[in-house]
């Protein structure tokens, strides 16, 4: 897997991701604390409803931008995406009213909307080797866990000198070391048969793709599952440790952690699970993890909910829910890049970044609002919203499967 760092190219864009991920996950420890702040108990729904506006940003933003910046260097969005959460993140520390988070998170995951599938989308020109680029997803995989982990152990030992708020600065300075590095990376050029047309005909050109490719309705469905899973730590977290629990600030960095633990464990082994089972048979694994975890989630919330213990318990289903989340995810862009070409990536990779944001736009408000009335419903009703996504998963996954063995018979009857 560490072969692929020999690509200067990818490795400055891997730093980049890495340092910008570090602040990032400064950021999602920060907001989790200043929500608590301003809303005491209710936090779950400050912070859900900020989590749905960064949906809302990603959903809306992120297809229109695409358009309207398909034809311009990758470089030049990338930096002006960074410049803008610069900006934003030196901003958080002085907020003072619920509303003045939902203000700034939407105008900074607007930048992330830009960033992010710009930036994925440079991956398979930089790595055009199917097995290499494997590689190169669990690299990238690894990073989003080890951010996970090392980010909230980094901010537990801050906050002991530190008050949260300057959390804030180390994320500025993490997007401000990956505009640099992207600056000093030689990028590849736009490919010379780019997708041609208007504004409105580019728009909804990445999502015609992924309605139109049944691998890619494969995998919109397991983005339901991951969004399920991923709410429920990401909102309630902080309402676990300090709510219910009533840890110190350090015990939403450990909770966040061990979802990042698992996330890892998986992400190291998935290039190998993929080469021998197939990625789509890896993905429908991790939907049978996640589905797990949240009924395992909905006996661990009943229990702590109840009698206020659990705590290892509910470290132990995060662990779970991050292996889950993994073994879906890291493997979830080699579909994207086999249904896609040169010309129309950056189009297709955005189409993925809004289509499965928008399933957070359910799950976020269920974790959170309906979490702010009863954590053990809320739990349930993500439940439910995963397997629903494994079943409809399951059945196109098995519907693939026999319309290639009608189509291998027909061939082979008819000699072609």
């Amino acid at each position: 897997m560490i072969e692929v760092l020999r690509n200067r190219t990818y490795r400055a864009l891997f730093s980049a991701q890495v340092i910008a991920l570090f602040g990032t996950g400064l950021l999602t420890v920060a907001l989790g604390l200043l929500a608590f702040d301003l809303a005491g108990d209710a936090a779950g729904r400050v912070l859900g409803t900020a989590l749905t506006i960064k949906m809302v940003a990603y959903v809306g933003v992120a297809p229109v931008v695409a358009a309207l910046v398909d034809r311009i260097p990758k470089k030049a969005v990338l930096v002006g995406a960074d410049i803008v959460r610069i900006a934003i993140a030196l901003m958080l520390p002085f907020v003072t009213e619920a509303w003045h988070i939902y203000v700034l998170v939407f105008i900074l995951q607007s930048a992330s909307a830009t960033f992010t599938p710009a930036f994925q989308s440079l991956i398979p020109a930089v790595v055009p080797e199917a097995r290499d680029y494997t590689r190169a997803l669990s690299l990238s995989r690894m990073a989003y866990d080890l951010e996970a982990l090392l980010s909230p152990t980094i901010a537990a030992v801050l906050l002991t000198v530190v008050s949260y708020n300057n959390l804030f600065v180390g994320t500025a300075i993490g997007f401000a070391g990956s505009a640099m590095l992207v600056v000093a990376t030689a990028l590849p050029r736009h490919p010379l048969d780019q997708e041609s047309g208007t504004f409105w005909q580019r728009l909804p050109a990445g999502a015609l793709v992924f309605f139109r490719t049944p691998s890619l309705r494969f995998l919109m469905l397991t983005n339901v599952v991951v969004a399920a899973g991923t709410a429920l730590v990401l909102v309630n977290s902080v309402v676990y440790a300090k709510g219910i629990f009533e840890l110190n600030d350090a015990a939403l960095a450990i909770a966040l952690g061990a979802y990042g633990v698992g996330s890892l464990i998986v992400a190291v082994n998935v290039p190998r699970l993929a080469d021998r089972i197939g990625v789509t048979r890896t993905m429908l694994a991790g939907v049978v993890v996640v589905v797990g975890g949240l009924i395992a989630a909905i006996a661990v919330t009943i229990l702590a909910v109840t009698t206020s213990t659990g705590w290892w318990a509910l470290l132990a289903t995060w662990l779970v829910l991050g292996m889950g989340s993994s073994l879906i995810s890291t493997p979830s862009s080699r579909l994207l890049a086999d249904a896609s070409t040169p010309a129309n990536r950056n189009l297709v990779y955005t189409a993925q970044f809004a289509l499965s944001h928008s399933c957070f736009l359910v799950t976020y408000p269920v974790a959170g609002w309906l979490g702010a009335v009863s954590l053990p419903i809320a739990t349930a009703s993500l439940a439910l919203v995963a397997l629903a996504g494994a079943v409809g998963a399951f059945r196109i996954r098995r519907r693939a499967i026999v319309l290639s063995q009608y189509w291998g018979n027909t061939e082979s009857r008819t000699g072609r």
